[in-house]
């Protein structure tokens, strides 16, 4: 028998937004609970028995997990270190422990990181069999040539492998600096600023907006939300795991 759960925690699982957004929500008073009106966000509810619709949308609940996470700087891409890592920041979700980041972004990286618990799915993400895109906004010293960005377009020597045909677009130039759209389907250590570097443009910032189907949108830095239904099934179709 399935235990009882306050109503935002059931909300926020199943991919309806954060505690806060899923509050709002509540009070509103566009929440149903077995047909009635609810408007407290800690009134609790049985997942397997009770009917839970949001302006007359069925919410089905699910033990897989499925997050994105706006990653800060200073974070270890990591379930276990040392340092603080990307868990400290979803340590409120239950069962926390249990899930794992997808791939991995450096500790001065930010943007767009997955975390979930369902390992096939995040196999798959990764794998190059299934050629899941990437994009990062690089800012980088100087100024590309177009020369530069025919190489990193077509593919460049990095020694230990070369990279596959990335797309490569120049979105704004300073005197010193610009910042450049890349986007990858591989996910090697140190890959994006490897490239770069290669070039004779080091990095100096680094930001992952989309993984996949997925969009980073206006998510603040150091805060997560649930994907929803329509983006888990997005990530499934792209990995072959639905038709």
């Amino acid at each position: 028998m399935a235990s009882k759960i306050r109503l935002d925690r059931f909300l926020s699982e199943s991919g309806y937004g954060t505690r806060k957004e899923v509050k709002q929500m509540i009070k509103k008073g566009i929440v149903e609970v077995n047909s009635v009106s609810a408007k407290d966000p800690s009134f609790k509810v049985d997942p397997e028995k009770d009917s839970v619709t949001v302006e007359g949308e069925d919410v089905f609940h699910t033990d897989e997990f499925y997050i994105m996470l706006n990653k800060p700087e200073g974070y270890i891409t990591s379930t276990k270190d040392r340092e603080l890592t990307v868990m400290e920041l979803i340590c409120d979700i239950p069962r926390f422990e249990n899930l794992f980041p997808v791939g991995r972004l450096d500790k001065d990286t930010t943007g767009l990181l997955l975390i979930t618990n369902d390992g096939e799915l995040a196999h798959r993400l990764t794998h190059p069999k299934w050629k899941v895109p990437k994009v990062y906004i690089a800012t980088v010293k100087g100024k590309l040539s177009e020369k530069e960005i025919e190489k990193l377009e077509k593919g460049i020597n990095l020694g230990d492998f070369v990279t596959k045909p990335a797309k490569v677009k120049v979105i704004t130039e300073e005197e010193t600096t610009s910042e450049v759209e890349i986007e990858i389907k591989e996910g090697k250590y140190h890959q994006v600023k490897r490239m770069f570097e290669k070039v004779g443009h080091p990095v100096i910032k680094l930001r992952r907006t989309s993984f996949g189907p997925l969009k980073l949108g206006n998510l603040p830095e150091g805060e997560y939300r649930f994907l929803t239904d329509k983006e888990i099934e997005k990530l499934k179709r792209a990995t072959g795991l639905l038709p």
